[in-house]
């Protein structure tokens, strides 16, 4: 949360100019794909072992090793959300930062979730629950910011 703060007064002080800007949008996309890709990535092994096509061993393990490729794109997307000039203003751009803030949390909540998951001998139906919501909040959270980001680019 410090950084997300840091960034909002770094995008107020910061003025790109027209390249910057264009090399920040690319890195912003760019940080999307990496994140965006890593998180469906990791919901679709959570479908695998829902329909039984995997192990909850397998899907542990697959996640736990995409955490670096969602951390990395959702840093990417904060900093180089910075040299995009954000309009704090803007209702929607405020609620893509309360998504942000809270994807931010719900990432860090996760990590505990495999780690839960890791040592817990079997699988109970709170664990069950807090997967579940773990996903649709990380799925409600990055379409919304690309929507709205895609909104606000378009407008």
């Amino acid at each position: 949360m410090i950084a997300l703060t840091l960034g909002l007064w770094v995008s107020v002080h910061v003025n790109t100019d027209p390249t910057l800007h264009k090399a920040a949008l690319f890195a912003h996309l760019a940080s999307l794909v990496v994140g965006f890709g890593a998180v469906l990535s990791a919901d679709y092994y959570g479908l695998l072992w829902a329909t039984g096509r995997c192990t909850l061993a397998e899907v542990v393990g697959a996640t736990s090793r995409l955490h670096i490729p969602i951390w990395a794109g959702l840093g990417g997307l904060v900093v180089s959300g910075m040299m995009l000039q954000p309009d704090l203003d803007s209702p929607l751009t405020l609620a893509k930062l309360a998504l942000v803030s809270l994807l931010t949390l719900n990432g860090l909540q996760a990590g505990l979730l495999g780690r839960r998951l890791n040592t817990a001998p079997t699988i109970t139906p709170r664990l069950l629950l807090w997967g579940g919501a773990t996903a649709v909040i990380s799925q409600v959270c990055w379409w919304g910011a690309v929507t709205i980001g895609f909104l606000n680019t378009n407008s």
